[in-house]
């Protein structure tokens, strides 16, 4: 329900819009995704091993990519931003009694469109935002460590002929974002951002092409932005 009435909200705000401000903007720089994440428990590895229940996890760490925006000026208070990057890679280890074993790594891109909000505070070269949209992660590349595969052998769950490997699920959600926009010329400025992302996945170790063990991960990151801008 949250989903579409985000997605209602960006189209009546597209529709209602008048393009007369014709105006385009890039930003780029330094953008970061900082994981508040939590993650269901890994139940096989618990009862094979003799763990106790709830007592295993996983986490993801930080990345720092090329982050580039670009900004769509509709009205004077209403921007459309698409927020990409070059692809982020996470390693995902263990929490609880698997606290340090590397379990694998991924790829990935989260594409975001935000309908932002410019406030006049009566300068022309200061403008301080907010913005709501949604966001669509993709994941790639997953590949497990060789410690979990070694794991995984030594509990008596795979041999050296099986092949393990994970998978990771897309995620679709909302975002939000607070921001300022700092102009230096007529072209030249800065650009600065924090945004809030829903990004759940769940993340399946597959054995010879069979789920073995999933876990349902709530990655949902800070991401935060410090570029330069130009206006075209």
């Amino acid at each position: 329900m949250k989903k579409s009435l985000l997605v209602c909200s960006l189209v009546a705000i597209i529709g209602a819009a008048p393009a007369y401000a014709d105006t385009f903007s890039v930003n780029v720089g330094a953008i970061g995704v900082m994981p508040s994440d939590s993650s269901s428990n890994l139940p096989v590895i618990e009862s094979i091993a003799g763990f106790e229940t709830g007592s295993t996890g996983v986490t993801v760490d930080n990345n720092t990519q090329l982050g580039i925006t670009i900004d769509y000026k509709m009205t004077n208070n209403w921007t459309l931003e698409l927020v990409a990057a070059t692809p982020f890679s996470h390693e995902i280890h263990g929490t609880g009694v698997l606290a340090g074993m590397k379990i694998g790594e991924t790829k990935h891109l989260p594409p975001t469109l935000l309908a932002q909000y410019h406030f006049d505070i009566g300068s022309e070269n200061v403008k301080p935002f907010v913005g709501f949209g949604l966001n669509y992660t993709t994941f790639f590349e997953d590949n497990v460590s060789n410690e979990l595969v070694s794991t995984l052998g030594a509990l008596g769950v795979a041999t050296a002929d099986d092949h393990v490997d994970l998978a990771l699920s897309d995620s679709f959600g909302y975002a939000l974002q607070a921001g300022l926009n700092w102009k230096l010329t007529d072209e030249w400025g800065v650009h600065v951002m924090v945004s809030k992302m829903d990004i759940d996945t769940d993340a399946d170790v597959r054995l010879n092409g069979t789920t073995i063990e999933s876990v349902a991960v709530e990655i949902d990151p800070t991401v935060a932005m410090v570029g330069v801008r130009y206006t075209f």
